[in-house]
């Protein structure tokens, strides 16, 4: 039933009171079942991300940099390793655990960008102090800003969202960038929510997102559940609300954004991007500045993960849909070209072409 009062402002990633666990909502499960797991050990954790237990880029990177904090502690009380180790010894060890973390989706950068960020934060502890016990304070800290800022861009980004639409607008979006991707609003769906909680009604046409169906997992269930009128489609129906005048915007969300403009995101997206150029629709992608890869020139030089045949064949059928032995390409992400986007929307500011520039300006403010 629907429940006009959730809005999705809970935690689905926290770490537990002790410090010593991840807690995350078991994305994998959802809509049929809500089930928290508590991540302690290093390979339970990557594979909660590589599995997509937990996913969406900011959350992946709230929760890397929790992982982070976990690990540091039970370094310290020989949890997982030898509770007497040097100072050296203690930050090599959690330089590891951050790669090995890192090594598990590389498309994302909030991933990369979040555990650099704690070790960053562990390092002058460990340089100054020779202090363990303080390095293992410093990356907790971190972790906590990283969750906090998080919350306060997303609020940022949906304010700056909902100055590109008006009340009544179709919305079309794809995949998943609500609260269960980010934190409290989300980019994508943020000006959406806000929207909604300030009486501003909008229509959203949600993609279902193959193969392993987000949008219509997760997207439909936020929207549905925070009293939004939702339509879920099937991913070849969008040209067809488009065609039909039902859409006067689409938001995306973004795992890495280029120098350029160009942006990486879920598979199908870049396709959403050229039927919107098509009919002239607005096509607006939502993000923070921490995907923006200043470092990438173009959608040329962003890794595209492959993920596994069997979420195209066997995924959510009793019995597999293709022939035995058919090849498969299951690519996780596409990039749309900078050409195509309207607009990129970030915690700092609305960003239009000549990307180069403004891109650039934003991530040094």
């Amino acid at each position: 039933m629907c429940n006009t009062e959730w809005n999705g402002h809970f935690r689905n990633v926290s770490l537990r009171e002790d410090g010593m666990a991840v807690v995350i909502v078991d994305q994998s499960l959802l809509p049929g079942k809500t089930e928290y797991l508590e991540l302690e050990e290093p390979s339970q954790m990557y594979d909660a991300i590589l599995n997509l237990r937990v996913r969406g880029a900011p959350a992946i990177g709230i929760c890397a940099a929790y992982c982070m904090s976990v690990l540091a502690s039970r370094m310290l009380y020989g949890s997982i390793s030898s509770g007497s180790m040097t100072s050296d010894e203690y930050l090599e060890k959690l330089i590891e655990y951050g790669e090995y973390l890192k090594s598990s989706r590389p498309t994302a950068v909030n991933l990369s960008w979040a555990v650099d960020r704690v070790l960053d934060a562990a390092v002058p502890a460990i340089k100054e102090d020779r202090d363990n016990y303080e390095a293992a304070a410093a990356v907790r800290n971190e972790a906590i800003r990283i969750h906090e800022e998080d919350m306060e861009m997303c609020r940022a980004i949906s304010e700056y969202g909902l100055e590109l639409i008006k009340p009544g607008d179709g919305i079309l979006t794809h995949c998943n960038a609500g609260p269960l991707a980010t934190s409290k609003y989300g980019t994508a769906l943020g000006p959406i929510l806000l929207g909604r909680e300030r009486g501003i009604e909008f229509r959203v046409f949600a993609d279902e997102t193959r193969p392993l169906l987000q949008g219509a997992r997760l997207t439909a269930y936020e929207l549905y559940n925070a009293g939004v009128d939702v339509t879920l489609i099937c991913d070849n129906m969008a040209s067809m609300v488009m065609k039909n005048g039902w859409i006067q915007a689409c938001f995306v969300g973004c795992d890495r954004i280029a120098a350029n403009g160009d942006t990486a995101n879920k598979i199908g997206t870049s396709g959403v991007a050229v039927l919107a150029a098509h009919y002239g629709v607005p096509f607006y992608v939502l993000g923070p500045t921490s995907t923006i890869d200043m470092n990438c020139a173009s959608g040329d030089d962003i890794p595209i993960e492959q993920r596994r045949p069997e979420e195209i064949i066997e995924k959510f059928y009793a019995e597999p849909m293709a022939p035995e032995g058919v090849k498969c390409f299951n690519p996780a992400f596409d990039v749309t070209d900078h050409e195509l986007i309207s607009a990129i929307v970030t915690e700092k500011g609305i960003c239009r072409p000549p990307y180069e520039t403004s891109l650039r300006l934003v991530t040094e403010k």
